[in-house]
């Protein structure tokens, strides 16, 4: 009796463990199943396919779509084969232990009780690589297509080309984030930031190293094509992966992978998560700053005008955004008024050209609760440029005035981007409108006549100043100054009035307009010393306590002359 209520026990025991969802036998190479997949990227918008497990490693299932791998050649066939053990290696050696060791680990057993990794290669419809599926760490009493099990997918036409690691790299680091955030953190990660993270990886993993043909190379194009998307709207098109990771790239490159790491452990989702983690890092800037500064960096792209407006590395060294042109002609007046909306968080750029004068831009946002970040950068033809922000009012208006604009600055660029939606991004987001009015006076003909002469006549006392310095360089060469023994007055004759009105002559009409040199000491000699005298009163007549002019050259006014010409008296 007792043995048979053992058996019965053993039996029921085993039809347990087999029943139950956290045990899974091992897959074994070879086997065929039937999984679920994801529509909208099949190539025939199927929702189940029949996969072979062609490739077992340390942490990798490899399957391949049955159907798809039978029609191959024999000649394919072993193409295949041979990329799919490289694929293996790679994951094994380093896609797997580097992402786990940044990151943290993918759920792990698991849902299936598996620490292998199911990775899917089915046949996908143009322009998709890949794709990651939260059901599948679902049972299937809470959702009904899970495959049970931590999987990604791959393009099946991928494993031909070597770019497929970086894809690889990117959809388990989806994995990774789902069970960083859903399930440990209990929060979901914003799609935005969720793809960046994941599209940095082939970076991270130095896939992009080699640019040509690279996931960067890729992502640069797409990024090209539209620099104005949104970073944090995400619509899965080319532009939403250029863009995010374009600025993965700055925000790693400047602020470390940590960044990225520690935002995934935080408890909170997308901005605040990055605060939260370039505070915890020691840096004073918060994510609006970086972003602001990312948004100048993309169109100046120069570490000489500092670290932050520049990218370091030399596959992005030369990118560069072009600015929308706002073009003022060359009249008396004019004045441009232009209406712009804009995504959050996407970059802008406006150039103001044209003609010399006197340059008004006025800023307005529509909507005055909106919270905008307007830098501007004013730059010369030689690449010399200088940053500043617009100080924007209650009101979101804010305006800035340029004396002689097309002189020494010949171009102002406007960056603006509203940043006041900081969570929450989950489908499209709306625009906010702005205003830029730019108007510029120009100088009219008698102003530029004016300006012209005021010039010449700066360039002639220029001119007077450097002949009077070479009189002076002349006569302490010419005469020596010991020569003036005795005190001279009115009515004296010789060399040394000769010397005296020589060296009244080289100080200017101001001094002896007549500049005769007779060595006669006469009225006009006389007059030239008062006026010598009272120029340098503070020196010469002062300390005898007087406060005009005598016309009499003794100590105090040949010690002045011989001051003025270098020589000791």
């Amino acid at each position: 009796m007792f043995a048979k209520l053992g058996k019965k026990f053993t039996l029921v025991f085993i039809l347990l463990i087999f029943l139950s969802p956290v045990f899974v036998l091992a897959d074994t190479q070879g086997q065929t199943k039937t999984f679920f997949v994801d529509s909208t990227y099949d190539a025939q918008s199927r929702t189940k396919i029949l996969a072979t497990l062609e490739k077992v490693s340390q942490y990798g299932y490899f399957y391949l779509e049955s159907g798809w791998y039978k029609n191959l050649t024999e000649e394919k066939k072993a193409e295949v084969k041979r990329n799919l053990t490289n694929l293996a290696k790679e994951f094994d050696n380093k896609i797997y232990p580097t992402l786990t060791s940044i990151y943290g680990s993918e759920w792990r057993p698991g849902i299936d009780n598996d620490y292998h990794i199911a990775i899917l290669f089915q046949q996908m419809k143009e322009g998709a690589a890949g794709y990651f599926r939260t059901q599948d760490e679902y049972q299937k009493v809470q959702a009904p297509d899970s495959n049970e099990r931590e999987m990604v997918y791959l393009a099946a036409k991928g494993i031909f080309s070597p770019i497929t690691k970086s894809y690889l790299a990117h959809e388990f680091t989806h994995l990774i984030t789902f069970n960083q955030k859903d399930r440990l953190r209990g929060i979901e990660e914003e799609i935005w930031l969720n793809e960046l993270r994941a599209d940095y990886s082939p970076t991270l993993l130095g896939y992009d190293e080699e640019y040509q043909g690279s996931n960067l190379q890729q992502r640069v194009k797409q990024f090209i094509q539209n620099p104005s998307d949104s970073l944090t709207e995400w619509q899965a098109q080319n532009s939403d992966y250029g863009v995010i990771n374009i600025f993965s790239q700055y925000l790693v490159e400047h602020y470390g992978i940590k960044i990225l790491a520690d935002s995934l452990h935080s408890k909170e989702a997308g901005i605040p998560s990055l605060n939260e983690a370039l505070k915890e890092n020691g840096y004073h800037k918060n994510f609006s700053q970086v972003f602001t500064d990312w948004t100048l960096a993309i169109f100046l792209n120069d570490c000489s005008l500092g670290e932050q407006y520049c990218f370091k590395g030399k596959s992005l060294a030369n990118l560069r955004v072009t600015p929308s042109l706002i073009f003022l002609p060359s009249t008396q007046m004019t004045s441009v008024s232009l209406n712009y909306a804009v995504k959050p968080w996407s970059g802008h750029w406006y150039r103001i050209m044209g003609g010399e004068g006197n340059l008004k831009v006025v800023f307005k946002s529509a909507d005055s609760n909106a919270d905008f970040k307007v830098p501007y950068v004013l730059c010369d033809d030689s690449g010399k440029c200088a940053m500043s922000f617009f100080a924007l009012g209650n009101n979101g208006t804010g305006e800035i005035s340029l004396q002689d604009f097309g002189k020494e600055w010949t171009s102002l660029t406007l960056a603006p981007s509203v940043q006041t939606k900081i969570k929450g991004f989950d489908g499209w987001e709306s625009f906010t409108h702005f205003s830029i009015q730019a108007s510029m006076e120009f100088k009219n003909e008698k102003e530029k006549l004016i300006e012209a002469l005021e010039k010449q006549i700066a360039a002639l006392k220029a001119e007077i100043a450097k002949v009077q310095a070479q009189i002076v360089s002349i006569l302490k060469k010419k005469f020596a100054l010991s020569n003036f023994a005795q005190n001279l007055h009115m009515g004296m004759k010789g060399t040394q009035v000769r010397l005296l009105q020589n060296f009244l002559k080289s100080q200017g009409s101001n001094i002896y307009p007549e500049g005769l040199v007779t060595g006669f000491f006469g009225d006009l000699t006389k007059q030239a010393v008062i006026r010598f005298q009272e120029k340098y009163a503070k020196d010469i007549l002062f300390p005898l306590g007087l406060r005009k002019g005598t016309g009499y050259v003794g100590p105090s006014t040949r010690r002045k002359i011989n001051e003025i010409l270098g020589e000791s008296y």
